[in-house]
């Protein structure tokens, strides 16, 4: 049970994380990188880029069938 209870905790805080590289993999132009000070383009387009909007779905579900 306290294992569940963990799981939750990590996984709901790095939802956040997760969502926030979808958003740069998807985004036109470039996105900086805060921690490198790096920049690279966003260019996922088209149906991978429908499928890759499902991935934070995705990981909220994981979350929940784990806890």
């Amino acid at each position: 049970m306290m294992q569940g209870f963990i799981t939750v905790i990590v996984g709901v805080s790095l939802i956040p994380t997760v969502a926030d590289t979808i958003s740069s993999a998807l985004s036109n132009g470039t996105i900086s990188n805060n921690v490198t000070n790096t920049t690279f383009p966003g260019n996922v387009t088209g149906s991978a880029a429908s499928i890759l909007e499902l991935t934070t779905l995705f990981f909220a579900l994981g979350i929940m069938v784990a806890g």
